[in-house]
């Protein structure tokens, strides 16, 4: 394992001073942050489309690391990770398993949000020995009613954001009532509490592989969820406009060993970060039980 490139120290006591690190693999440095206890499995973040390091919610992290050890990262060619995006779910999940086996883990709890989750299914049904548990969040399974227009929702939301000078997320992951948009701006808010050596924003070229990636996820024959036999935590917000939240009720009901937290209430894709007190609570002791 390499170096961290900027800190010293291995410890962290919360997301917004964990240091970033790097890992070689197969030639390529892939950067990652971790935090919390060192024992026990480790929970994988597997970030949404376009995130990088920063766009977790320190408020989820922080919560899950006062009780586990979690690790997240860039895949490749994202952020500060070197070498080109994959244009394929399937490429980017065998990476996923190239970083967890590069850190010398043998078993891995998984966290998938949005595309992150596409990623996690994948590497729970090819590597049903190095998966012990999964947490799906605001996702779908492939060939999901309304996957495919992910990619045309979220460039018609940035060129708005653009226009009006709004972060897209405040449309793309909240609702638009009072309530939803409240809790989207203190989410922008958390997101800045990291102030120094901040992440690299994903590139062009890298937004666009994963665009093509979620377009293919969206247009495939429906997956076999009967292949997952990993027991799986699903959640989302009741009104999910990026990944429609029926896509989380059929997860629920097809996945063999799923639980499904009833979906958040006046909240949408960003629905574990408006109620992360009650999602951390819950993926706590479905990772504890």
């Amino acid at each position: 394992m390499n170096a961290p490139w900027n800190s010293p120290s291995p410890s962290a006591s919360s997301y917004q001073n964990a240091p970033t690190r790097s890992v070689s693999v197969h030639g390529e440095n892939f950067a990652y942050r971790e935090l919390g206890p060192e024992d026990g499995v480790p929970l994988i973040l597997l970030v949404h489309l376009a995130g990088v390091l920063d766009n977790w919610d320190p408020r989820v992290v922080d919560g899950l690391a006062a009780r586990r050890r979690v690790i997240a990262f860039d895949n490749r060619g994202v952020g500060g990770s070197s070498g080109s995006t994959p244009d394929t779910i399937e490429a980017m999940a065998r990476d996923a398993v190239l970083f967890i086996r590069a850190l010398g883990f043998d078993q891995v709890d998984l966290l998938g949000l949005s595309m992150g989750g596409f990623v996690a299914q994948v590497v729970a049904a090819e590597e049903p020995r190095l998966v012990r548990k999964v947490i799906l969040a605001g996702t779908g399974p492939a060939g999901g009613p309304g996957i495919d227009k992910v990619p045309a929702l979220t460039i018609q939301a940035t060129l708005k954001g653009a226009l009006t000078r709004k972060d897209p997320k405040l449309s793309l992951f909240f609702t638009d009532t009072a309530d939803g948009q409240r809790a989207g701006r203190a989410f922008l808010e958390r997101l800045k509490e990291r102030t120094h050596n901040r992440d690299k924003d994903i590139s062009l070229p890298a937004f666009r592989a994963q665009l093509k990636a979620i377009k293919r996820w969206g247009r495939q024959a429906p997956s076999d969820l009967s292949e997952i036999r990993q027991p799986v935590l699903v959640a989302n917000g009741e009104n999910d406009r990026m990944v429609p939240s029926p896509n989380t009720l059929d997860l629920g009901a097809r996945l063999p060993r799923s639980e499904l937290v009833p979906l958040y209430p006046d909240a949408g894709h960003g629905g574990i970060f408006q109620h992360h007190e009650e999602f951390v609570t819950r993926a706590l002791d479905f990772l504890e039980s």
